[in-house]
């Protein structure tokens, strides 16, 4: 029995009409409701409202075969890797005992000492537990105790050949150490800088391309060069475009060793290597309890979308060092989706959707052009200026939507909690990643550096709600400013029910506050919004605000959903002379 049966069939054009008419009686005129309905990301993908099997745009293979879109791993499931940037040796054992299946060691200043390396991974055995390093100029150093360590080894020194030892040391990886690679292609500071996904695809395969030249050049084959190299991609709670991320960055390697001369053959030779990370920008310091729910959807997309490793960072990695409790967190988030769920059981769960696929192919194609670009201006190398410039657009289009909370971040631009008390006491941060000289952003940093000021005041700046009418009248309008206001740090004190002007703002005067916001319905706003604005300037407001889009006398400006919630705290706080 097919699970159609029993319901009515609907075309394209039957499905248009109808949301025709779910349009108009929103107030949205158009014939073209695929157009009204559409979204472009940042890298101008369109996401449309509905995908069929036109959509579809060719057959991406099949599993473990050129172009690899559907993975190269086998199951079950991923490499579960942690992070580790202190030398203790005691917690690297408590997550390989506990779930951990490989390492990410972050060795020399600020970090792993490269003389206590050997000590970390003393009781490690390496044959069965990867080493992936992340040690930049000691990568000489760090890459001999691995060496020392014997044939078996597995893993990769995260080197570069361009400008680095990389082909120094991937020759003795050849030479001597099959289970591992010398060089390690990172795409997330471009993802950290507030690049779109195109454009760290786009970098990732130029990089990845000035790797490959200079290892070829420097005397391997082109199948030993790509046995080399792994990338490292950002993964968000974004799902499916962290799929579609994955999928598309191996389809546009496999182009690269298809060019090169390599087709089809095992995954080394044209299936790249993928590393998945949870994306550093996306996490908060603020209400860091969400990242949990952000981590653990950034895992399910990079399982889903085939990478070979999963590394969760730890729910409070922006307080500094994780402790034993978040480390554990962050690798029983993994151990749940794979033995609980189970997701590790299939090979590409999102392959064959007419969504997934559409966008797979959409970006990939947004990337190639990207990455053609970059070659065409001499390389990654030469072309530092292009990308920086390129994504300080994008990043600033990101900046610009979190502002207005079209991009919410929750617990910190949305439903904040302005008492919540710390997780823990700060501690020293986590070592970072290079950055090749592009900055490191996270989204919720300008909210974040508000709420700090109004945390650093003796006593917490308030705004007055000036609630007009009944509760069941200004409620609504009340809570979203209260949303906003708290979203900055400040607190917010409500008149309660009543439209009388004196004793709203004798109560506004009580308070305490200088900052005053109306609250109610525009029918109440007609009748009542002058006068309390009157009366609040009388009691000593400073800057009256209204909840609306109406334009009354006596109110200086409004809050609506879509407004610059940013430029309005700081304005609030320049109002309440809370210095910035």
């Amino acid at each position: 029995m097919e699970l159609a049966t029993g319901f009515e069939s609907i075309s394209r054009d039957g499905w248009r009409a109808l949301a025709v008419e779910v349009l108009r009686k929103s107030g949205i005129e158009t014939e073209a409701p695929e157009e009204a309905l559409s979204t472009a990301t940042y890298d101008g993908v369109t996401v449309a409202p509905l995908y069929d099997l036109d959509d579809l745009p060719g057959d991406p293979g099949l599993p473990g075969e050129a172009p690899y879109v559907r993975g190269a791993r086998g199951t079950p499931g991923w490499d579960v890797r942690q992070r580790h940037a202190v030398a203790d040796p005691e917690a690297v054992l408590a997550d390989l005992e506990n779930g951990v299946t490989s390492l990410w060691l972050v060795v020399g200043d600020g970090a792993i000492p490269v003389d206590a390396l050997g000590a970390v991974l003393k009781d490690v055995y390496l044959d069965l537990a990867p080493v992936v390093l992340e040690a930049g100029d000691r990568v000489r150093e760090a890459a001999e105790v691995l060496f020392g360590r014997g044939s078996a080894v597995r893993g990769n020194l995260g080197a570069s050949a361009v400008g680095g030892p990389g082909l120094e040391l991937a020759r003795r990886c050849v030479d001597g150490f099959p289970g591992l690679g010398a060089v390690t292609v990172d795409a997330t500071p471009y993802h950290d800088a507030g690049g779109g996904d195109a454009e760290e695809l786009g970098c990732s395969i130029a990089q990845g391309v000035a790797e490959l030249r200079a290892l070829t050049d420097g005397g391997l084959s082109v199948e030993q060069a790509l046995g080399q190299i792994e990338f490292r991609y950002a993964a968000t709670a974004d799902q499916f475009a962290t799929i579609a991320k994955l999928r598309a960055a191996r389809r546009l390697w496999a182009r690269v060793a298809e060019v090169c001369g390599t087709v089809g053959g095992a995954a080394g030779h044209g299936g790249q290597r993928q590393h998945a990370v949870t994306s550093s920008a996306m996490m908060t310091a603020r209400d860091p309890w969400v990242n949990m729910l952000r981590t653990t959807l950034a895992c399910f997309a990079a399982g889903v979308g085939g990478a070979e490793a999963v590394t969760v960072q730890p729910f409070d990695a922006c307080l500094g060092l994780p402790d034993a409790f978040s480390r554990r967190i962050a690798r029983n988030t993994q151990a749940l989706l794979l033995e609980e769920s189970g997701l590790g059981r299939v090979i590409d769960p999102a392959g064959g959707s007419w969504y997934v696929e559409r966008r797979t192919a959409d970006l990939a194609e947004r990337a190639w052009a990207w990455f053609q670009e970059i070659e065409a201006a001499g390389g990654i190398t030469r072309a530092a200026g292009l990308v920086a410039d390129r994504i300080a657009a994008t990043r600033a289009r990101r900046a610009d939507d979190v502002a207005h909370r079209r991009l919410p971040i929750t617990g910190v631009s949305e439903f904040p909690n302005v008492h919540e008390k710390p997780v823990r006491p700060p501690t020293p941060a986590q070592a970072a990643s290079e950055t090749g000289g592009l900055p490191r952003v996270r989204y919720a940093e300008e909210f974040e550096a508000l709420r700090d000021l109004a945390d650093a005041r003796p006593e917490r700046p308030t705004v007055f709600l000036a609630t007009i009418g009944p509760v069941a009248a200004h409620t609504a309008r009340a809570a979203f400013a209260a949303n906003l206001f708290q979203a900055g740090g400040l607190d917010t004190e409500t008149a309660g029910p009543g439209a009388d002007p004196e004793q709203i703002a004798t109560a506004f005067a009580v308070s305490g506050a200088s900052v005053a916001c109306l609250c109610s319905t525009d029918k109440l706003y007609a009748q009542h919004a002058a006068a309390v604005a009157a009366a609040l300037r009388k009691a000593g407001a400073r800057k009256v605000w209204l909840a609306g889009k109406g334009e009354y006398e006596g109110v200086d400006g409004n809050l609506y959903a879509g407004c610059d919630a940013l430029a309005v705290l700081r304005e609030t706080f320049d109002d309440l002379e809370v210095t910035r």
